[in-house]
């Protein structure tokens, strides 16, 4: 396995060969943070800024909370399909990649079971190109 951090903004594992040698190699991509520190949850806006040491990181700057609100409009609209959370759609877009394993964290055991509830729908190609498509410009990101 190779643990790295892997979410849909953070896709640097696509850009930098570790996802491709990862397949090449048949090793599971094990992706933490797959929420992105809560950033992909909706938890946190522009308008609801960050708690604790969550505040003072350049991804949850204004700007940056700007940026990925659209990103989280889509997550939950494709979620409402399937009755599920923008969390949930986030972590099932990990899920499709065969060789990717995302390991969320959670703080309770609601969030344990709303994140195992990942595994209970998929998504439609077109809905991974939805994704794929909204969050490119996270690709390059360091």
């Amino acid at each position: 396995s190779n643990q790295v951090e892997y979410s849909l903004l953070h896709r640097q594992p696509e850009v930098d060969g570790v996802l491709d040698a990862c397949r090449e190699l048949g090793v599971t991509l094990i992706a933490y943070s797959p929420l992105a520190m809560g950033a992909l949850t909706g938890k946190y806006s522009a308008a609801v800024k960050a708690s604790g040491f969550r505040r003072f990181l350049p991804n949850f700057s204004r700007k940056a909370m700007d940026a990925v609100q659209p990103v989280v409009e889509l997550l939950r609209q494709i979620g409402e399909r399937y009755a599920k959370t923008p969390p949930q759609v986030a972590l099932r877009w990990l899920i499709e990649n065969p060789c990717v394993l995302p390991i969320p964290g959670a703080k309770n055991s609601k969030q344990a079971r709303s994140n195992a509830e990942a595994l209970a729908f998929q998504l439609s190609p077109e809905e991974i190109e939805a994704l794929h498509q909204a969050t490119l410009a996270w690709r390059n990101k360091i």
